[in-house]
């Protein structure tokens, strides 16, 4: 009997993460349920929900920035499960500073999650993935596709993304194992809600409307998108970096 696939996901306990983790319960995938330690957010309502979809899931905590850490968080998987198929490098961290606060320290912190973090998360995955297996990273329209005023380290980090991913699919293409980034526009997750670091809820919803769908976009509606670049319906894509963003950075500015 041909075995249900498994995915690590990180940052699972809210937002992206948590919805990725539903989606996949729906499609018969089972999750490890990456979460920080530290992170507000329950991520027994993910695993509350993955049930209640019909799906199995375990919840590790991991800190992206320990190697260590990642690596068992990986081993989940394959001690929980029996085997790793999909690898998705969602965590990451959401910080203002203008250029000139911006410091070596903090650069280096933002770094060490929203880029490094990445590296780290796709490494465990593809030493204890068989052949075939898939991966995605998530990035941001900050960095990947816009700048962003005094969120430079962030956007850098999301830039780096895309040059880590597009190396390793070409590194990895020949095991079979696809990688892809994700990168998202305006989503209500608790990141873009935060209205110190980012938009807040009045300023996403003043934003909502210059995008040509209308509104922000739904961390279901990047979850799907990460579910399919790691299905067999993705099977020849790779290296490649798909915008999830309602037009928004197609939209012509008067």
């Amino acid at each position: 009997m041909h075995e249900s696939p498994v995915a690590v996901i990180t940052g699972a306990a809210s937002g992206i993460g948590r919805a990725l983790a539903v989606h996949y319960a729906q499609r018969g995938v089972r999750s490890v349920i990456g979460t920080f330690p530290g992170d507000p957010h329950d991520p027994e309502e993910t695993l509350r929900l993955v049930e209640q979809a019909g799906g199995q899931a375990v919840i590790q905590d991991v800190d992206v920035r320990d190697t260590a850490s990642v690596e068992t968080f990986a081993d989940r998987a394959l001690n929980d499960f029996g085997r790793l198929d999909y690898a998705v490098a969602n965590a990451g961290v959401l910080r203002n500073a203008p250029l000139g606060e911006l410091t070596d320290a903090r650069w280096n912190d933002m770094l060490d999650v929203d880029l490094t973090g990445v590296l780290r998360t796709l490494r465990a995955g593809s030493t204890r993935m068989d052949d075939g297996g898939a991966m995605v990273a998530v990035s941001s329209i900050a960095g990947g596709v816009y700048g962003w005023e005094q969120h430079a380290h962030y956007a850098a980090a999301k830039a780096g993304i895309l040059g880590l991913v597009r190396s390793i699919a070409v590194e990895l293409g020949p095991r079979g194992i696809r990688a892809n980034v994700v990168i998202p526009g305006l989503i209500e997750t608790p990141q873009s809600l935060d209205p110190v670091n980012s938009l807040g809820p009045e300023g996403l919803e003043r934003a909502g409307q210059d995008i040509p769908w209308g509104r922000v976009g739904r961390p279901e509606e990047v979850a799907s998108v990460i579910g399919f670049l790691t299905s067999a319906d993705a099977a020849y894509v790779t290296g490649q970096s798909l915008v999830v963003d309602g037009g928004l950075t197609v939209k012509m500015k008067a």
